[in-house]
């Protein structure tokens, strides 16, 4: 099972924040730590601050002297150099994984909250291993080219899925997801793939902390908001982590801490809450979609259409990267 606490790629950042901020509140520039320390490149500065490097212990306390940094920063900043340098044993708690799932979950893991929109796919956190299957499957055939990483569909697959533990956990994040109505319509998948994938849904609804919205076809957001792309968001379980932005743009995906940028696809997301129904009227919707796919499970098209929806609704304001 994933662990409770952030990843060492996650504890990396804060690590580089941190110091960064030490750096600028000491009014030293890059080019004068490394003067003073006598390190032979200001690139090692460079990938420290922006978490791009494994942290070496003795190189971090002695930009702490340099910096003067607080006994208690100290105790706490070499604290979580220790965890930034720990991939092997984090690494352990995930039976398969690949590169392309690792990345998400490296995001998801010590998250207190996670927050998602996709206009066309169900996220991967709730798919079921037949529509992941099938997600990554034509995935590759539209790159028509074999993955650049070498993963196995199935292996890739199962480190999906692996993620997926995340939220049955105990002390699991509280996650929040707006479907599109389109998402689980004719052209998702395959009627028999669908009718599970909705069945599977009804079920995550159930849990305690999961709660899912459906944004049905022709709902107005706002003043005619249209989001222009899928994005997640991420609010870790220690506060000075910063919270993350995920925008899947399909062949790159792009992250960003900046406050400014996360606040706005926050804004976003709380207009897509209000636009969509309501996690009980959703729950209904799915029962009921379920239900028309099992009662013609051999007719070869089944949509979930907007008559099936309860009557109130809420009307305020290279592969693919796919997850």
């Amino acid at each position: 099972m994933p662990p409770a606490v952030p990843s060492p790629i996650l504890r990396r950042r804060r690590l580089g924040n941190d110091l960064r901020r030490l750096r600028e509140a000491a009014g030293l520039t890059g080019d004068q730590v490394i003067d003073r320390i006598g390190w032979a490149s200001a690139s090692k500065l460079s990938r420290l601050e922006n978490g791009r490097s494994r942290p070496d212990p003795e190189d971090v306390g002695v930009l702490l002297d340099l910096y003067g940094a607080a006994p208690a920063m100290r105790d706490e900043l070499l604290a979580i150099t220790d965890e930034a340098g720990d991939m092997r044993a984090w690494r352990k708690s995930y039976p398969v994984m690949t590169q392309q799932q690792l990345g998400w979950a490296e995001l998801e893991a010590g998250c207190a909250q996670i927050r998602e929109y996709n206009p066309v796919l169900v996220p991967g956190l709730l798919q079921t291993e037949g529509y992941a299957r099938l997600r990554i499957l034509s995935a590759e055939a539209a790159a028509e080219s074999a993955d650049p990483s070498g993963d196995d569909p199935e292996t890739e697959v199962k480190a999906r899925l692996g993620r997926q533990s995340l939220l049955d956990r105990a002390d699991g994040p509280r996650y929040t997801a707006v479907l599109e109505e389109a998402a689980l319509g004719r052209r998702a998948c395959p009627p028999e793939v669908l009718r599970e994938q909705l069945a599977h849904l009804c079920e995550l609804a159930m849990l305690p902390n999961v709660t899912l919205h459906l944004l049905l076809r022709d709902t107005r957001i706002g003043e005619f908001y249209l989001p222009p792309t899928a994005f997640s968001l991420y609010r870790f379980a220690d506060s000075q982590d910063p919270e993350t932005l995920a925008i899947e743009g399909g062949f790159i995906d792009v992250m960003s801490t900046e406050a400014s940028t996360v606040n706005r696809y926050k804004v976003a997301f709380e207009w897509l809450c209000s636009a969509a129904l309501s996690a009980s009227d959703t729950l209904t919707w799915l029962f009921a979609a379920t239900g028309r796919l099992t009662d013609t499970a051999a007719s070869p098209v089944v949509v979930p259409g907007p008559t099936a929806a309860p009557a109130q609704r809420r009307r305020q304001p290279g592969r693919l990267t796919e997850r």
